[in-house]
This record gives C-alpha cells, sequence and structure tokens, in this order.
C-alpha cells in the first residue's frame, strides 16, 4: 500500500530549467543541449555534482563550470548557468499536490545548489514567494546542498524514507530524469517520469486512484 508520494521540484512543479538552457545556447550560438551535455560529464564528480553538494562555492563553480565547458568545446560560465535555474511554478500540478496531500504523506526531493532565494532557487521576490508557498505544502523537503547528498544516490531516497518513517516499497517517487528514478525503483518505490504536465497528472491519478483536477 502506498503511503507517501516523493517529488522532484524543478521540472515537475516548475517547468524546466532544460528550456531556459536550450534559450540560452540558441542566444549565445551554442549547440542545442550543450549544457546538458557538461552536466552529464563526470556526473558524479563534475561542478555540477560537487555545488548540488555545497562542496563548492558559487565562485569556484563559476570557474570549475568555465573549465569544464571550455574543455569540451564551448565556455560557459557557471554563474550564466546559475540563473537559469528558477522555472516557473505549474499551477495544475500545485492543485494536483494539494489534493494528493490530503490522502498520502508528500515530501520533496530537491537537487538545488545556493544560489538564489530558498529551496528552489528563486531569481525574484515575488517567484521566491511563490515556491515558497509550494514548499510549505510538503511534510519534508531534502535538499541536496543542505544533505550533501544528491539525487541519484540511493542515499538521498533512503534518508527521507527514514525522515517520513516508511519503507521505501510505501513511496511513489515523481522526477523529471530517468537517471534519479532508477535508483528510487531499485529501492522498491513506484516512479513516474515527467515528459509532460498532462502526461504526469493523468499517470498520477492512475497509479493513486485520484481524480485529479
Amino acid at each position: 500500500m502506498l503511503e507517501a508520494v516523493l517529488w522532484d521540484f524543478g521540472g515537475v512543479l516548475t517547468t524546466s530549467p532544460f528550456e531556459a538552457f536550450n534559450r540560452y545556447e540558441a542566444s549565445n550560438q551554442l549547440p542545442q543541449d550543450f549544457i546538458r551535455s557538461v552536466n552529464a560529464t563526470n556526473p558524479d564528480t563534475n561542478a555540477w555534482a560537487q555545488f548540488e553538494r555545497s562542496e563548492l562555492s558559487p565562485a569556484e563553480f563559476d570557474w570549475l563550470f568555465a573549465e569544464e565547458s571550455a574543455h569540451l568545446g564551448h565556455r560557459v560560465p557557471g554563474g550564466e548557468v546559475l540563473a537559469l535555474l528558477s522555472g516557473d511554478v505549474r499551477p495544475r500540478m500545485v492543485s494536483a499536490l494539494k489534493q494528493i496531500k490530503s490522502q498520502f504523506r508528500v515530501a520533496c526531493i530537491t537537487n538545488n545548489v545556493k544560489t538564489g532565494r530558498g529551496a528552489g532557487m528563486a531569481t525574484t521576490s515575488d517567484r521566491a514567494s511563490l515556491v515558497a508557498e509550494v514548499m510549505q505544502l510538503f511534510d519534508l523537503v531534502v535538499e541536496s546542498s543542505e544533505l550533501g547528498i544528491r539525487k541519484p544516490d540511493p542515499k538521498i531516497y533512503l534518508h527521507t524514507c527514514e525522515q517520513l518513517g516508511i519503507d521505501p516499497s510505501a513511496a511513489l517517487f515523481i522526477d523529471d530524469l530517468g537517471i534519479n528514478l532508477k535508483p528510487a525503483k531499485a529501492l522498491g518505490m513506484q516512479t513516474i517520469k515527467v515528459l509532460s504536465e498532462d502526461q504526469a497528472l493523468a499517470d498520477l491519478s492512475g497509479a493513486l486512484d485520484i481524480e485529479l483536477s
């Protein structure tokens, strides 16, 4: 029996930062998905991974990301990437979260960095306020930058379940990245990969037997 729904934040409850990456790439004559390719190179030890575990300062990340991207063909300052991270809140997904919260425990597991305002890395006060309202809905928020562990490390999922007092098999995890879903599934969780908002809502409805508006 499911007892909890665990949520990724960026790309699930907000629009994906990948969209902002692509706009930046187009305006700077970079190959499409270049920033994602930098993040995918040496994914456990690169600048991005270290920053999400709070092992680098913003200035160190700015320099190291620039070095890594330059090695792959195009120098991109890390600071410019950080400015692209905060997406727009998806009202329908937030509404679904509220409905689900009435029947299940809910927690957020987010890979984030210590930049912007709050767990959602908001870039403006208005956006920070919206994100804060969403974060307050959760019974538990687990941030990689605070814990020092990031997805897809299985330890972050086990930590979340321990904090909720549940077995992983009693959880459903929703994320927009397959690499983050694989270890959750291996631990016994049900998983949903977000490809679109409509698809995610339909899959949640089916998995939880809730008619989501």
